[in-house]
């Protein structure tokens, strides 16, 4: 990694890594110089698209790559652990997306394999890098609205989605939870951390995979949070934050927020609204600028993106499975 410029490898060639991509491309700091998938067929058309000079047809090439300084790992769920493993293993830094992996056993071994390589590792949790967000979180944090008592947050997609797409197959970690109740139930781990208690209750596919689960969630402080995921129905994907002194409402697009509105007891509602140039409805460069200032501070985690903060929200969602119900193939939790 040279002072200027972060070398980057991208790892999986579908719709979120071509986003991801696009908007790292844009960052003068900067470089995509590999791409990989299991076909060379799909590496060399991701490389021709965005004009990135080496293209494998493994993952394993990419992995040994080390001209590549990190690895943006951006596979289905159900292969994160092998993907992401295979690139700490070889000595790279590795920005995996979320789902971080299908469980927490997972996750742990995830965490290890980077603790032994001293390697960095984060969950790609773009929301809790979004500008907007982080200004919430400082609010909250200050006592503007007094204790937080409870978080209601909602993701849901209208599909349909067919027997075959991947958010219905098991073999793939299919249904709603981890593909969107991930934002849901980090978005509550941000503001009031791991849960003392989870209740939830899912409508399930005939492949086994959850099509929309409700969760409550308690905390010690006697705080709950009222979560809801779905591939049945377009949500508003709004969420809220209500204290002992106030509230604060995301009216859509709570993980990519560009507005929130402050209310406190007594005074009228104040409007936050994000700067045009921090491009928060596409802001995926939010965090691949964390993970650059990370390696060039010798960081190897985020203090935006924790792993423990990563490895409670799974522990969250396998008890949440256990739920309802939902097991992957070959898993136990």
């Amino acid at each position: 990694m040279t002072e200027e410029r972060v070398r980057w490898g991208v790892l999986a060639t579908g719709g979120i890594a071509a986003a991801f991509t696009a908007d790292l491309i844009d960052l003068p700091d900067a470089e995509v110089v590999a791409v990989a998938s299991r076909t060379e067929e799909s590496a060399k058309g991701f490389a021709e698209r965005f004009g990135i000079p080496r293209a494998y047809g493994d993952w394993e090439s990419l992995a040994a790559d080390e001209d590549v300084d990190v690895v943006y790992v951006a596979t289905p769920h159900s292969a994160h652990r092998a993907a992401a493993g295979l690139c700490l293993e070889a000595g790279r830094n590795v920005l995996c997306e979320k789902a971080f992996t299908l469980n927490a056993r997972e996750a742990e071994e995830l965490v290890g394999l980077a603790k032994q390589h001293g390697s960095f590792l984060m969950e790609a949790m773009w929301m809790y890098c979004n500008p907007l967000i982080r200004q919430l979180k400082a609010l909250v944090d200050d006592g503007a609205i007094g204790e937080v008592r409870t978080v209601q947050a909602d993701f849901g997609l209208s599909g349909p989605f067919p027997p075959t797409h991947r958010l219905r197959d098991p073999a793939q970690g299919g249904g709603a939870l981890l593909d969107l109740g991930v934002y849901p139930v980090s978005f509550a781990h941000l503001l009031l951390g791991e849960p003392s208690g989870v209740t939830a209750r899912a409508v399930l596919s005939e492949e086994s995979v959850d099509l929309q689960t409700g969760m409550l969630l308690s905390y010690d402080s006697g705080a709950l949070a009222a979560l809801h995921c779905s591939l049945t129905g377009g949500t508003s994907t709004s969420a809220s934050v209500t204290g002992s002194e106030g509230r604060i409402d995301i009216p859509s697009g709570f993980f990519h927020s560009d507005l929130f509105v402050l209310h406190r007891d007594g005074r009228d509602p104040q409007e936050y609204t994000a700067n045009a140039a921090d491009g928060t409805r596409a802001g995926l460069r939010h965090e691949a600028a964390e993970v650059m200032r990370c390696l060039r501070a010798g960081e190897t985690e985020s203090p935006l993106v924790p792993l423990n903060g990563t490895l409670a929200v799974m522990r969250t969602l396998d008890k949440v499975r256990t739920e309802v119900g939902v097991t992957y193939p070959g898993e136990t939790l």
